[in-house]
């Protein structure tokens, strides 16, 4: 990867890290546990915290440490799979750089507090989805961006392929 690449690549991932840490000091100032309505019936500010991994899976467990060598692991890799890209797959350059951004936001928590702020909820009345956070979501761009640009990349006869 050239230098102007990195650079850009480095630069999102820190934006999507300092959006992600800004907004979730933000949400520290809730009442932990009290939804606060943003559209009522469907999407709540609710502060949490999230010792675990997704959907509080290993939560308790003390793997604060553990989880926190995997992050930091999947950041090397991630990046070491930004630097491979040609210099035309930007797509997928900005899906690592959320990806990289996304899962440092979350290992700077389990760092610093031993566990992941979580405050976005959405929901449909009475039923809930798992709380997030920014760092949850790019994480989840980043990934569906790369797996959009790995299919488009493959062109119309391979996606007919799949189709059949």
């Amino acid at each position: 990867m050239n230098l102007r690449r990195l650079v850009v690549f480095v630069t999102l991932a820190v934006f999507v890290l300092a959006l992600d840490q800004g907004s979730k000091g933000w949400a520290r100032s809730l009442p932990v546990g009290v939804p606060q309505p943003v559209v009522d019936g469907y999407w709540d500010w609710q502060l949490s915290y999230n010792d675990g991994v997704a959907f509080s899976t290993f939560a308790g467990g003390g793997g604060r440490v553990l989880l926190s060598v995997i992050a930091f692991a999947a950041v090397a890799a991630v990046g070491y799979a930004a630097a491979r890209t040609k210099p035309e797959q930007r797509v997928k350059r900005v899906a690592y750089a959320a990806i990289a951004g996304g899962a440092l936001g979350n290992v700077v928590d389990r760092v610093r507090d031993g566990a992941v702020t979580d405050f976005v909820r959405w929901h449909v009345h009475d039923h809930m989805w798992p709380i997030f956070n920014l760092a949850d979501a790019a994480l989840l761009v980043g990934v569906v961006l790369l797996i959009t640009e790995g299919f488009l990349a493959r062109g119309p006869a391979a996606r007919r392929t799949l189709q059949a």
